[in-house]
């Protein structure tokens, strides 16, 4: 077979929005992007996890779903909270994988799908169709004896393409959902792996949820799908996504900013003296010049703590008279 170069062709539109998606990630290196703000990574995490599987009609709330990630009960379709649990290891994946591996790709879906599907980390063997929200189906997938050699190829575009990651991403986003390799669970693994392959050009992407924006137009993510479809190439899609990654990153840019605005005087005058090894809370305390104990532990101490910015040695005592702190 000829190497496979998937349809599209650049467009102004591409152009402008990629220009404005850069200038959004450079914002938000000026504010230590997500590194330094676990509190904000653990939300945008959770809105990842919910929104994409919302998208796959999971009924849990964005609370029920927190509370499964934190281990507390939940009371809900057994289905839909394993879904969170699977999602959840999934996604922490995104550390470890190879963007570029199919067999990291199968990995994910054994993770992904675990328990919800008798063919989990397998390609199909079975012919399956593309369903909107209404049930409709808006497309039918090549036959299950095209799918490895379609996803191997498109895998081989990908990681030898010369065209920027924002339009790869977004090309694979798509081809993938065409070719749907799997019986079940391509629409959440299509989301996933465009962050993966985000991730793999720039890390932050790990954090951004990009599948929160996808969510909230869910109707135009499956109305753009059907038009690349018919015109037999991913411009409409591209664009699409496009701009739901330029929304995505630039809620996140709103949210540290106001994060870091928030952040009291004290905050910032701790936070310059704090080390990244543990020191003790008199030691924090001389150099900031304090004398009253209280005072720190209300003004500094606490809520740079609450922040997610200063961690503890002995978290399970967190008044432990021999508790040190450092900077996360």
């Amino acid at each position: 077979m000829d190497r496979y170069i998937p349809p599209f062709e650049m467009t102004n539109k591409m152009f402008e929005l990629a220009a404005q998606i850069m200038e959004q990630l450079g914002k938000l290196s000026n504010v230590n992007e997500l590194e330094r703000l676990p509190r904000l990574r653990k939300v945008s995490r959770i809105k990842s996890i919910h929104s994409s599987l919302a998208i796959e009609n999971n009924t849990l709330s964005i609370k029920q779903v927190t509370d499964v990630i934190e281990g507390k009960r939940v009371l809900g379709p057994a289905d839909d909270i394993l879904a969170v649990k699977n999602a959840f290891a999934a996604y922490k994946e995104l550390e470890n994988i190879d963007a570029f591996s199919l067999a990291d790709l199968q990995k994910v879906h054994g993770i992904m799908m675990d328990g919800l599907v008798t063919e989990s980390g397998m390609l199909r063997t079975g012919d399956v169709g593309v369903f909107d929200s209404n049930g409709k189906v808006i497309h039918v997938a090549p036959p299950a004896s095209m799918a490895r050699e379609q996803i191997k190829q498109l895998f081989n575009w990908v990681k030898n393409s010369d065209a920027q990651m924002l339009i790869r991403s977004s090309v694979f986003h798509y081809e993938f959902e065409f070719i749907h390799p799997f019986r079940d669970g391509n629409g959440r693994m299509g989301r996933y792996w465009q962050s993966a392959l985000l991730a793999s050009w720039k890390p932050i992407f790990k954090y951004i949820p990009i599948e929160s924006v996808i969510k909230d137009n869910q109707e135009e993510y499956y109305k753009v799908i059907k038009i690349s479809t018919s015109q037999g190439k991913s411009n409409v899609f591209i664009e699409f996504m496009l701009d739901v990654i330029l929304k995505a990153i630039t809620d996140i840019v709103n949210d540290t900013t106001e994060h870091y605005n928030h952040l009291s005087v004290q905050i910032n005058k701790l936070m310059q003296v704090l080390e990244t090894y543990p020191q003790s809370a008199q030691m924090i305390m001389d150099k900031l010049g304090l004398k009253s104990r209280v005072g720190f532990r209300k003004n500094y101490l606490n809520p740079a703590i609450e922040a997610g910015l200063v961690g503890m040695t002995i978290p399970d005592k967190p008044t432990s008279k021999s508790q040190m702190y450092f900077k996360i």
